[in-house]
């Protein structure tokens, strides 16, 4: 073991995206040490996703106990080939189903190089901001439970999976952070010019939730 952090130490897997955005929020509001990881994948939108994920970061009140982002780099490209999240071509569209933008694996490669960090720094708990309804096999409570069991036989590291948002919708997770700064969150998979693309399946689901509860979205999207 490299370091020991305190027991209250929970780690967040952070997208920059609206849910683990307010996931990071909510539990460091509610006393918790929050230790946010971003993993790179080599993913076509990263760069963008990164710098709002670390602008949010920075517009959190001081006084809550979010620690300075940690980045992990773990490149999946020579998994995914010429995969639109890769390549950036035939991005799935607003019309486009939900299992269209499954990044197969994406849950389990995520925790895999996050956990053994966890167990080196003894951390304790590493949560997502799975939301209800997600259709993904690696989405699912059994999953969670089964890799935090794997973590504890391969590293000896008590390590607890959280998905404290599995029971909400976007919409939910919206309403509980609509105070927060989420024009600086990111949930667009086609970037152009550095901000929302306006037309891909995350942006059109991040404008419904925003619509579903009648409060103003100050996104910036290249198309409306």
């Amino acid at each position: 073991m490299t370091g020991s952090e305190p027991s209250a130490t929970t780690a967040v897997l952070s997208s920059g995206g609206l849910d683990s955005a307010v996931l990071v929020a909510d539990l460091a509001d509610r006393g918790q040490i929050v230790q946010p990881i971003y993993v790179r994948f080599g993913l076509a939108w990263e760069g963008v996703e990164e710098a709002h994920l670390l602008r949010f970061l920075d517009s959190l009140p001081t006084a809550l106990g979010v620690r300075p982002l940690v980045v992990l780099t773990e490149p999946a490209d020579d998994l995914y080939g010429a995969h639109w999240s890769v390549s950036g071509e035939h991005v799935p569209d607003a019309e486009s189903p939900d299992e269209a933008v499954e990044l197969t694996g994406r849950n389990l490669l995520l925790l895999a190089k996050s956990s053994v960090w966890c167990a080196l720094h003894g951390v304790p708990r590493i949560a997502l901001g799975t939301l209800a309804g997600n259709p993904f096999p690696d989405a699912r409570r059994e999953f969670f439970d089964a890799f935090g069991a794997i973590v504890g036989l391969g590293l000896s590291h008590g390590l607890s999976v959280l998905t404290p948002f599995a029971d909400l919708s976007k919409s939910e997770v919206l309403q509980r952070g609509w105070h927060l700064r989420l024009a600086l969150t990111f949930s667009c998979i086609d970037p152009t010019d550095g901000v929302h693309c306006g037309h891909c399946n995350k942006c059109a689901e991040r404008q419904r939730a925003f619509a579903a509860l009648s409060i103003h979205d100050d996104t910036a999207y290249a198309e409306r």
